[in-house]
C-alpha cells in the first residue's frame, strides 16, 4: 500500500511541471542540414543546391553517371558536415550500461540482456526515427546563438520481454517517453509529491511467444490508457525490481543518442561516398 501511494505521489508530479525531465545524454544541436530552416540568416546564406532558384544541371562529362554542379556542391557540403559531427561527437565508442545487460547491435537496432535468478529480461529498441522534433520560432523574432541551440537526445520506443523458466509465453511491456509530461499525470490520476517521477511510461502490456519479432495481434493487450492506477503502480514495480528504473531509462538515451549519433555520421558519409562515385 506504501509503495502504490509513494509512485501515486511522484507520478502527479508531473502535472505541476510542464518541462520534460531531461535525459542525461545529449549532444549540442549541430545539424546543418536542420538547423539551416530554423534561422533567417542561415537560409540566406545556404549553398546554391539547397535555395529555391536553380539552373539546369550542367553535366561534367557524357559517360558513367550523372556529376552536375550541384552534385559537387552537395559533396562540398557533406565533407564540412561530416568534419563538424566528428567534432562534436561525445563518445566515439558506445557508453557501457550498469547492472550487468549485454548489447547486441543490428544496424539501429539494439538489444539489451540480462539473467537475473533464473528469468531473462530483453530489452529492444530501434533508433530510428527516435529523435524528438523541435518546436520551430519564428526566425523573425528569434535569433539564437549555436550554444543557445537545442540538445538532440534519443528518446526511443522500447520493448520489455520478461520470461520465466517453465512459462508458456513472455510478458511484454511496450514502453515509451512520453513528449507530453501530462499524459502521465492524467493516465494514473496520481497526487502531488516530492519523490522522483518517472521519466518513461508502460503505453501496452501483452503476452507474446518467446522470442517472436512481430507483435500478435491475436493476443490480448492491455492498454494502459484508462488503467487503475494501483495496477499501473505494480507493472512499474515489477519492471523496477528487474532493474528497469530510471536510471535504467536514463542510461538508455544515453546508449541510444550515442548509437544515433554514430550512424547518422555513417549515413552522411555513405551519401558523400554516393554523391561522389561516377
Amino acid at each position: 500500500m506504501l509503495k502504490s501511494v509513494s509512485r501515486a505521489v511522484q507520478l502527479a508530479a508531473r502535472l505541476s511541471s510542464s518541462v520534460p525531465s531531461a535525459p542525461a545524454a545529449s549532444r549540442a544541436f549541430p545539424r546543418s542540414v536542420w538547423s539551416l530552416s530554423h534561422s533567417g540568416a542561415a537560409a540566406a546564406s545556404r549553398p546554391r543546391l539547397l535555395t529555391a532558384a536553380r539552373a539546369l544541371p550542367t553535366l561534367s562529362c557524357g559517360c558513367r553517371s550523372l556529376h552536375t554542379e550541384g552534385d559537387k556542391a552537395f559533396a562540398e557540403f557533406l565533407t564540412d558536415e561530416i568534419k563538424e559531427e566528428k567534432k562534436i561527437q561525445k563518445n566515439k565508442g558506445l557508453p557501457k550500461m550498469s547492472g550487468g545487460w549485454e548489447l547486441e547491435l543490428n544496424g539501429t537496432e539494439a538489444k539489451l540482456i540480462r539473467s537475473l535468478s533464473g528469468e531473462k529480461v530483453t530489452i529492444t529498441f530501434n533508433v530510428n526515427n527516435s529523435i524528438p522534433p523541435q518546436l520551430e520560432e519564428d526566425p523573425e523574432h528569434t535569433q539564437k546563438s549555436p550554444e543557445d541551440e537545442p540538445e538532440i537526445v534519443s528518446t526511443p520506443n522500447f520493448v520489455v520481454e520478461v520470461t520465466k523458466p517453465g512459462a508458456k509465453s513472455s510478458l511484454v511491456f511496450d514502453c515509451h517517453f512520453p513528449e507530453d509530461e501530462l499524459l502521465v499525470s492524467e493516465q494514473t490520476g496520481h497526487a502531488e509529491g516530492e519523490e522522483e517521477s518517472d521519466i518513461f511510461t508502460i503505453r501496452e502490456v501483452s503476452f507474446q511467444p518467446e522470442g517472436d519479432t512481430e507483435w500478435k495481434e491475436t493476443s490480448y493487450t492491455l492498454n494502459t490508457d484508462s488503467l487503475d492506477w494501483a495496477l499501473y503502480d505494480h507493472l512499474m514495480d515489477f519492471l523496477a525490481d528487474r532493474g528497469v528504473d530510471n536510471t535504467f531509462a536514463d542510461e538508455l538515451t544515453e546508449l541510444s543518442t550515442a548509437l544515433e549519433h554514430q550512424e547518422y555520421i555513417k549515413f552522411l558519409e555513405d551519401l558523400s561516398t554516393f554523391v561522389k562515385s561516377k
